[in-house]
């Protein structure tokens, strides 16, 4: 094979990661107990999700202000949170339970207490793993696992994010190019979330990372269009939207009990 043709089979390889130019550049850690699942934030303080618990933070000094605890209700392993319109909405599963069930749950962040719930039941996709608003619609991730966690002969290939109406009625999906379903693999798509700046964000299960990806305009694979280093640990992330004029990402590294705040460039 010749220079040329081999130098055509790698740039869909460097595109992924040298598109776009950005970086990460850390801002603060705060060390959290509780930091094993995900954050999520608002103006005024972050919460932090531990399968059955939900810890309230200030944002100004960084203490605790209320915990909620869901392990009598049943609630095992919540996977992340996002913050909308004074609510707070988590993915919740029978993770690693099969067949796969996943709720969404919740909770008015001013009293945290649980509000609500949206089953999703067996759902056909996976395991629910995060959500997020956008243009007026719902995103899901939905995971699927290798080894023994694979689901009925299910991989992680059959990891998808899912567009929803905002009562939850299924319009169109995706599928993740097979480069990130290798760097998933064998656990999955853990994290995600919209940008201020437009773009998808998602995570793996452990690597510091983060996944930018858009909608593709045909076909049913999302766009992976770069990969940035990140101090994080995959899991659950969040973005503060009332940082104005700017990409601030709040995520965990499980392994130290850490939540870190980063800005996007």
């Amino acid at each position: 094979m010749n220079i040329y043709k081999s130098f055509l089979l790698l740039v869909p390889l460097l595109g992924a990661t040298l598109l776009k130019a950005q970086s990460v550049r850390e801002l603060s850690s705060i060390q959290v107990k509780e930091a094993k699942q995900a954050v999520a934030v608002d103006g005024g303080f972050f919460y932090v999700i531990n399968n059955s618990t939900i810890s309230k933070y200030s944002k100004k000094t960084n203490a605790l202000v209320k915990t909620w605890n869901g392990e009598n209700d049943g609630i095992k392993h919540l996977n992340s949170g996002v913050v909308i319109k004074g609510k707070l909405y988590c993915a919740n599963t029978n993770y690693p339970e099969i067949p796969m069930a996943s709720s969404l749950e919740i909770f008015d962040v001013n009293s945290m207490e649980h509000i609500g719930s949206h089953s999703f039941g067996i759902a056909p996709h996976g395991s629910l793993t995060w959500v997020d608003q956008k243009d007026g619609s719902w995103y899901a991730g939905f995971a699927h696992y290798g080894g023994k966690e694979a689901s009925e002969g299910r991989d992680v290939r059959w990891t998808s994010l899912v567009r929803f109406d905002m009562e939850w009625r299924e319009l169109e999906s995706w599928i993740f190019p097979k480069n990130l379903i290798a760097l998933f693999t064998p656990k999955s798509n853990s994290g995600g979330g919209w940008g201020a700046d437009g773009s998808l964000y998602c995570t793996g299960h452990d690597r510091p990372e983060l996944y930018v990806l858009k909608l593709p305009k045909s076909g049913y694979t999302l766009e992976h269009v770069a990969t940035i280093p990140a101090p994080i640990e995959g899991q659950g992330i969040a973005f503060d939207h009332t940082a104005k004029g700017t990409v601030v990402l709040y995520g965990i590294k499980r392994s130290e009990n850490v939540v870190t705040v980063s800005e996007i460039k």
